[in-house]
């Protein structure tokens, strides 16, 4: 009686952008969080309910699959990391990394910008989730194992050239 419990589909059913969700707790409370919503959300849509009823109908299969995954792509970013000699802590409840970029002497923005710039890649500024994030590049990894390699294979091609700069000064 003391309990809600909130979860949605993103990360156990790999649903990421679907944005569909669900609670459970006393009724009383889920009647008072049923009000706020229906005035302050729009409902999900039709395709995002059936795709959810199909994961939780027949999805369990899949979700070894998804974690054998994201633990490959995992595991290849932090190699990578250690390999470009970027400090990053390793995550195990999302699929975002968060490589330190301290080293650079700029802001996470403006290293996210020249990134894209110049590398064609994107990357969110680790101040995108907060003044703490300064210093800091967000970084999913919900993309195969092959994109992610040209996008790291990008990374370490721009960090080299970052620090070849640092020395030429």
């Amino acid at each position: 009686e003391r309990t809600i419990y909130i979860n949605g589909f993103s990360k156990a059913y790999a649903m990421t952008g679907w944005r569909l969700g669900y609670c459970c707790g006393p009724a009383a409370i889920i009647q008072q969080m049923t009000k706020i919503h229906q005035f302050a959300i729009m409902c999900a849509p039709t395709t995002s309910q059936y795709a959810a009823v199909e994961a939780l109908k027949n999805g369990d299969p899949d979700i070894e699959e998804m974690r054998t995954a994201y633990n490959q792509r995992r595991r290849f970013l932090m190699n990578a990391f250690r390999e470009m000699g970027l400090e990053c802590f390793e995550p195990y409840g999302a699929f975002y990394v968060f490589p330190c970029i301290k080293e650079f002497g700029m802001t996470s923005e403006e290293f996210a910008t020249r990134f894209l710039e110049e590398e064609k890649v994107a990357a969110v500024p680790g101040t995108a989730f907060g003044d703490s994030g300064e210093g800091y590049l967000r970084i999913s990894y919900a993309y195969s194992l092959e994109k992610l390699k040209i996008a790291i294979g990008r990374l370490g091609h721009f960090v080299e050239k970052l620090r070849a700069e640092q020395n030429n000064k």
